[in-house]
């Protein structure tokens, strides 16, 4: 009987995560067309200047975090 209710459990767990599987599909066909769209709606160079500010963007925020992680050294 245990092993019944585990086995009922674990197809449960199994339903649920598929779902989630098709749900997160769903969800990157979206943003996918939505950047598509997005980009086409720019143009190419709008959109190569937009790419390069998020870079240096990131590049910027990773640099600060390094610094703030930094060890001061002992005199």
């Amino acid at each position: 009987m245990p092993n019944n209710k585990l086995k009922q459990k674990v197809e449960a767990l199994t339903r649920v995560v598929q779902q989630l599987i098709k749900e997160l599909q769903l969800t990157t066909n979206l943003t996918q067309g939505t950047l598509t769209a997005f980009q086409l709606h720019l143009g190419e160079e709008e959109w190569n200047k937009l790419v390069e500010e998020l870079k240096d963007k990131e590049k910027r925020q990773i640099e600060q975090e390094e610094k703030k992680l930094e060890i001061p050294e002992e005199k």
